[in-house]
This record gives C-alpha cells, sequence and structure tokens, in this order.
C-alpha cells in the first residue's frame, strides 16, 4: 500500500494568488501590484480586508505605503493600506516590547490618524474601521467607550457580518486587553445570534475559547494552576459550540469551497472540532479544507503541522 505522503499547506496568503503575486513588488520596493491587486478587489469586502490585512503585514518593515502614497497622494487605496500599515507597526513594536512595557503612544495616535484620514477618503470602506478598532487596544486604558461605540457603529453601518471587524472587538473586550472573558463571550454569542445562516459569525464563540485558552496557559506560566483547562475544548459548553456553529454557517452552503478570507476561520472551527472529540464535524471539516491550513489556532495546542497531520489519519480523511 503507497504511504500516505499529506503535508499541510501553510501558505501565508491562504491560496489567494493575486495577493502573492503582488506581495513580491514589496521584496523589489514598487508599489503598482498593489494598485492595481486592490483596484480589480474592489468593494468585495471580504477580499478586501484580507489582502489589505496581509498586504500591511508585508509593508510594515519597508517605506512600500508610503511610496505609494507619495506618488498618488489622492489615492484612497493608499490611504488604506498606509493606515493598517502603521497598524501593524504598532502592534510590532508592541509585541517586540513585551507585555507590560510602556507602549509608544506617539505611534499609536499616528496609527489612528492614518485610520481616520483613511476613513475619510474611502467613505464605503470598512476596512479603516476594522485597523482603528484594532488598534485601540494598544491604547492602556483602551478608549472612551462612546468613542468605541462610535468607531463600531461606523464599521457595522458599512459591513455588518464583517467577522474580522467584530473579532477586533471581541480582542479588545478579552480578559487579555480590556474586558473580561465574560464580557468576551457575551458579544461573541451576541454576535452569532442575529448572524443570518451562512454567515461566519458563530464562528467567533471559538476564537473566544482559544482566547480564554491562551489567557490561562499565561496564567500558569506565572505560578497560577489553570483550574478545568483540561476540559477546556471537550467540555459539553464547547461541544455543543462547535456543533452549533457548524450547523449555522456551514451545514447548507451550497458551494463547498473556502475563501482565501475566512481559511483562518473554517481552521479555528476545524481545531475546535478536533479537540471536542465530535469526530463527524471534524471530518467534514478536513474533508472542506484539504491541504490548505494556516498555523493559527494549531500552534496554540502543540506543533501545527503534527497536529493537522495527525487529525487526518486518525479520522482516516484522505479527500
Amino acid at each position: 500500500m503507497a504511504r500516505d505522503r499529506f503535508a499541510p499547506d501553510f501558505d501565508p496568503d491562504c491560496g489567494d494568488a493575486g495577493l502573492t503575486d503582488a506581495s513580491q513588488d514589496i521584496v523589489i520596493g514598487r508599489w503598482q501590484g498593489l494598485r492595481d491587486l486592490l483596484r480589480t478587489t474592489g468593494p468585495d469586502w471580504l477580499a478586501r480586508g484580507h489582502r489589505i490585512r496581509l498586504l500591511a503585514q508585508a509593508c510594515a518593515g519597508s517605506s512600500t505605503a508610503e511610496t505609494w502614497l507619495a506618488a498618488e497622494p489622492t489615492s484612497a487605496d493608499a490611504m488604506v493600506l498606509r493606515a493598517a500599515t502603521e497598524t501593524a507597526r504598532a502592534f510590532n513594536v508592541a509585541i517586540a516590547a513585551g507585555r507590560g512595557t510602556p507602549i509608544d503612544q506617539h505611534r499609536v495616535d499616528t496609527a489612528v490618524t492614518a485610520c481616520l484620514q483613511a476613513a475619510g477618503a474611502y467613505l464605503d470602506d470598512p476596512t479603516p474601521w476594522i485597523s482603528l478598532i484594532s488598534v485601540a487596544r494598544l491604547y492602556p486604558q483602551g478608549v472612551r467607550r462612546q468613542e468605541l461605540a462610535r468607531w463600531w457603529d461606523e464599521l457595522h453601518q458599512r459591513d455588518p457580518y464583517s467577522v474580522e471587524g467584530h473579532l477586533q472587538v471581541l480582542h479588545y473586550y478579552s480578559a487579555r486587553w480590556h474586558g473580561s472573558h465574560g464580557l468576551m463571550y457575551d458579544f461573541a454569542r451576541d454576535a452569532a445570534g442575529v448572524a443570518p445562516p451562512g454567515c461566519g459569525l458563530p464562528v467567533l464563540v471559538q476564537y473566544a475559547r482559544v482566547e480564554e485558552y491562551r489567557h490561562a496557559v499565561d496564567a500558569g506560566q506565572g505560578g497560577r494552576t489553570s483550574v478545568g483547562l483540561g476540559q477546556h475544548w471537550s467540555n459539553d459548553g464547547a461541544r455543543s459550540d462547535v456543533r452549533r456553529t457548524w450547523q449555522r454557517w456551514i451545514v447548507g452552503r451550497t458551494d463547498g469551497t473556502v475563501a482565501p478570507g475566512e481559511l483562518r476561520d473554517v481552521n479555528y472551527l476545524t481545531h475546535a472540532a478536533c479537540l471536542s472529540g465530535d469526530k463527524e464535524v471534524a471530518a467534514a471539516l478536513l474533508r472542506m479544507l484539504g491541504p490548505r491550513a494556516t498555523r493559527t489556532p494549531w500552534s496554540y495546542t502543540g506543533d501545527p503541522e503534527q497536529q493537522f497531520t495527525k487529525w487526518r489519519r486518525e479520522l482516516k480523511v484522505r479527500a
């Protein structure tokens, strides 16, 4: 019998060939490919958000976004990318400094200003508001509730079912940042409750469970035990959440393909299904994904490649 030589594909662009081609321009300091990509993407907010987020991460270590904006100072796309790039830079600095280290307030303010400018330049685009809500986490005390609510309203008016936008609010409300586990789960469940069938918002509950797990692990590293962590993924609530997300989001989809912008979300549900012990849902999701994997959330519970491969083998997924 031929040996199974399966290996997961951790393509950082999630299979987005257009994004991969455009990203090569950043390496050589050109911006024209980025302009063309965003122009052709248009108001497909899922694809646009995915592309801008990953382009911003690539641009954070270069001056490509600034070079484009200098060449085309009235380009709304250039302003939106620069805002996302400044947001990525602010997070890079904060991560490098480590938790507990004062954050460079000027860099955070610069990112906020860039986001507001971009929002004014491209009025219909939800992406600058997503960046704005994201960078709000970096203020030591957060932002005023009224301000966050205003930003959220602006985002919601433009893309009411944006998983990425909701995810940034979920992170803001998490215990790691400016909230608590309860506040985070309440937000996730409320969003899932109003999502229409086929919408990805129910997966926010799986994101919340990963966030709670990471917080518990960090607390354990500080010398405190994480009570109940052994049943974190497989308790009755966790299993019910997996099945509920599966039924509301995936079941009934006429198209079995996974768009690049939702690949990470499907991996979060797949990870939760595997660890919950729901073999039926886990196997179906693994077949849907094929070899396409994202490193998170698998990296939070072990080696991503080993886990992804192990679950496919144990659940006898071959397709």
